[in-house]
């Protein structure tokens, strides 16, 4: 039997629905023939240059990511420019590009469940809830907030994260002895929930790409934030989408092979 982009699109679309994805963002197929064939799938969480180039070499016939190779509209295809570069190389090889971006963070199971769980946290919510409508159910929405076995001292919060998640270093601010027994999530840039944060009873905020002026509000409100970047928010859920379509494909019988890119390393170094 043979397996197109159009039948890979239709699992994965069952699986992260469309309709979860905020309105300014661009999901779905991004470049690509949804009649090609295909046999080997990579997910990775960014449609970069090395990416694609290390896709085509191998052959690669669909690469999903999280973020969007396209995000805001195209006044030309520009050869010489990063995204028509990229546009170019992976229309010459047939290499196919699909985003599942807000709707794999808003998804139940999806990238924010995976982030809370990791570091301990249950009886999950959404800090922000998903407009119901079509393809929308309960514990769907952006970001996560959760209960943790016990009060925790913020900087004792810090230090299992760091652990759980296998980081090198992590910005927080807040009171150090700051007792924490409920915490919100957001995976990427989480600024834009702040407000939600702060009426969702949680004492300590974790995301990606926080602010000074955050920073100073959390402090003005007694509360905990924990940067902990946004490479790290968010790349636990490569090898997690790729085990999951790789048995959908397996229990159809499909010829496809689903492997996780191994070659993305966060953008920023630290010393």
């Amino acid at each position: 039997m043979t397996t197109t982009v159009a039948d890979i699109i239709r699992i994965l679309d069952h699986m992260m629905p469309p309709a979860l994805a905020q309105q300014w963002d661009n999901v779905g197929l991004q470049v690509g023939d949804p009649g090609r064939k295909v046999r080997r799938v990579w997910i990775a969480l960014d449609p970069t240059a090395q990416v694609v180039r290390a896709a085509c070499r191998n052959k690669v016939d669909m690469l999903v990511t999280h973020h969007p190779l396209i995000f805001k509209p195209l006044s030309c295809v520009n050869f010489r420019r990063p995204v028509g570069a990229i546009i170019e190389q992976a229309a010459q090889n047939r290499l196919a590009i699909f985003a599942a971006h807000t709707n794999l963070d808003s998804v139940a199971g999806g990238i924010n469940d995976i982030l809370a769980r990791r570091i301990g946290l249950q009886n999950l919510q959404p800090l922000e809830a998903a407009a119901q409508g079509t393809g929308t159910s309960a514990g769907e929405g952006i970001g996560r907030v959760g209960d943790l076995e016990g009060a925790i001292e913020l900087e004792s919060l810090v230090l299992r994260i760091k652990e759980a998640l296998g980081l090198e270093r992590i910005r927080f601010a807040g009171d150090r002895t700051l007792p924490v027994e409920k915490a919100a999530v957001c995976s990427g840039s989480g600024s834009g929930l702040l407000p939600a944060f702060f009426n969702s009873g949680a004492q300590a905020y974790i995301s990606g790409d926080l602010r000074y002026h955050d920073a100073r509000d959390a402090e003005a409100s007694h509360l905990g934030l924990v940067d902990i970047g946004h490479f790290a928010s968010e790349h636990l859920i490569v090898e997690v989408l790729a085990e999951r379509l790789g048995k959908i494909v397996a229990d159809k019988n499909m010829n496809v092979t689903v492997q996780a890119c191994d070659l993305e390393v966060d953008p920023f170094e630290y010393r």
